[in-house]
């Protein structure tokens, strides 16, 4: 998926542009149907599988530049003939944008992008910014929040930020489906935000950090201060296939995992 502000950024930088749209897949291909990319004259944005494909498809928009013509189709074989073996063939639709597709373009952009699962995670600490460094190119909406203004200056992921004193309000305000990540500096402030976002009964994903004894531990503390929370939609550990290296970055690939599983990303 290409972000709303990347080709924003592409359309307004770029004279002509032809947009490569993948009409229809049949049998093994590297890209779905809907997947797009955009090309000029000397640049390119986002990709439909690369390889013979691409350059293919890249030489193809290139030319239809050069004709002035504003469309033309073509399917390709990903046989050896083109030095590709998936085996399928490709159907491509090419079209030269003009102002009024631009604008179309961009508005299905911002649609798009406004619908993305919501990840918010709370605490800005190694682990936290390792996760946003993680997550900042998958088509997730993320956000990073933390109380304390020293860890949210250490955050360089391209990630949203947010401080605030009152992060259990973000959960209680989260769009339905929302992921929460708890990866705080306090236990205590964890068990809290978990048993927050497990109130709501509509998480696609509620993890905490911590060991099989701090999930033990977060369970007494929920039975005996809300009996009626339920607690089974629960990860806790997060990224628990990264027991054998316990390091921030390793930790966040296999919450990332868990988090494109959860949250039924293709």
């Amino acid at each position: 998926m290409i972000r709303a502000t990347d080709l924003k950024q592409f359309l307004a930088t770029q004279n002509s542009v032809v947009q490569i749209v993948v009409t229809q897949v049949r049998g093994s291909a590297p890209r779905n149907s809907g997947t797009e990319m955009f090309v000029t004259a000397t640049a390119c944005l986002g990709t439909i599988g690369g390889g013979q494909l691409e350059y293919r498809a890249i030489r193809a928009a290139r030319t239809l530049l050069e004709s002035h013509e504003e469309s033309m189709s073509l399917t390709i074989p990903l046989g050896p003939e083109i030095g590709q073996c998936c085996g399928g063939h490709v159907s491509l639709g090419l079209r030269t944008l003009n102002r009024s597709a631009s604008a179309t373009l961009m508005q299905n952009a911002l649609r798009d992008e406004r619908a993305l699962p919501h990840v918010f995670i709370f605490g800005a600490g190694h682990v936290g910014r390792a996760l946003a460094i993680a997550l900042q190119y998958l088509p997730l909406a993320v956000c990073l929040i933390d109380s304390r203004q020293a860890e949210i200056d250490q955050a360089h992921s391209d990630v949203p930020t947010k401080l605030t004193p009152l992060p259990e309000a973000d959960i209680r305000h989260a769009p339905p489906g929302s992921a929460y990540v708890i990866v705080t500096h306090d236990h205590s402030l964890d068990f809290q935000l978990t048993a927050e976002a497990l109130k709501r009964r509509d998480a696609g994903y509620v993890g905490m950090i911590g060991s099989k004894t701090k999930r033990a531990s977060f369970l007494r503390w929920a039975r005996e201060n809300d009996k009626d929370l339920t607690t089974e939609a629960l990860t806790c550990p997060i990224g628990a296939m990264s027991f054998a290296n316990k390091t921030p970055v390793v930790i966040a690939a296999f919450v990332a995992t868990e988090l494109l599983t959860a949250l039924s990303i293709p």
